[in-house]
């Protein structure tokens, strides 16, 4: 029977966290496992409380949205531990990639009988960010900062969150020049953004690599170009679906490391946490972390 150690930051979603927890150990518990939940001040010290459990033998439960599982999957990423996620969080993406139930019955089977995967994560390195390992995506550009407000939103949660914080960087965002560069290749780039993607969504959903797949050891880059603003929000609607990868002003690559540049200060993000400027370079560490899924 496997031994679980619960991690959750009482600070960010902390009503949903605990009541997904709640749900999800009642389960564990009546099945014979044995569960300990551990309460972090910060997600750094929500990495050292998994690095500590993990070490022990025991599965990780990172509790709470893409952040908490981006910062706990990264601080597991070679370690050989296991991961799995109770999602809790705004966006949940990769808790969606990973095909993960939200009833806690089903979850709960999982978490108890699934065999483990090995997926692939991503390791960044930046003047900030000195080989930090996240889980789903790396954008850089209006997402970012479309990211930034929707963190910082206090009336709105879920996609709407997004969509509003998306709206509000929209409507201040002028192109970038790029220089993107992929296993040693330079292209460049003007318009929107550049996103690194290990998983298929981002921003709660919204599909932004259709094609991407978490163990082929391979990041899916989409770059935005420019467009005007009222083409640009219907190519956002089209991330509902997928679909805005047919249009003209996306680009689609693949490769194992990229390197972005710009020509002035442009925001990057991580996994709903991770901020930071440009430039920044993202390589894949292919089927570092074991997780349940």
């Amino acid at each position: 029977m496997r031994q679980y150690t619960a991690v959750v930051n009482p600070t960010a979603g902390a009503a949903g966290s605990a009541a997904a927890l709640l749900a999800v150990a009642r389960l564990l518990r009546e099945a014979g496992a044995a569960l300990e939940t551990e309460y972090s001040r910060s997600l750094a010290h929500a990495q050292e409380l998994a690095r500590r459990a993990g070490e022990q033998g025991r599965v990780v439960l990172a509790v709470g949205g893409d952040g908490i599982a981006g910062g706990i999957g990264g601080a597991l990423s070679g370690t050989g531990a296991l991961l799995g996620l109770v999602p809790a969080g705004r966006g949940n993406d990769f808790a969606r990639a990973l095909g993960l139930p939200t009833d806690p019955a089903a979850l709960a089977d999982v978490l108890l009988h699934h065999e483990p995967r090995a997926v692939d994560t991503i390791q960044l390195e930046s003047a900030v960010h000195d080989r930090t390992v996240v889980l789903g995506s790396v954008y850089a550009g209006v997402d970012a900062l479309a990211n930034r407000h929707a963190n910082r939103a206090k009336l709105l949660r879920g996609a709407a969150s997004y969509y509003a914080g998306g709206l509000r960087a929209v409507t201040t965002w002028r192109p970038a020049r790029y220089r993107v560069t992929v296993d040693g290749r330079e292209h460049p780039h003007s318009g929107y953004t550049v996103v690194a993607a290990n998983s298929g969504s981002y921003g709660s959903g919204r599909l932004i690599a259709p094609d991407a797949r978490l163990d082929d050891g391979l990041l899916d880059i989409v770059m935005i170009g420019e467009a005007p603003r009222r083409l640009f929000f219907a190519l956002m609607n089209d991330l509902k679906s997928g679909t805005h990868v047919d249009r003209p002003q996306v680009r689609i690559l693949r490769g194992r490391e990229i390197r972005i540049e710009a020509d002035r200060e442009v925001p990057y993000g991580a996994d709903g946490e991770v901020e930071a400027a440009l430039p920044v370079t993202a390589r894949v560490l292919p089927g570092s972390l074991r997780v349940l899924c």
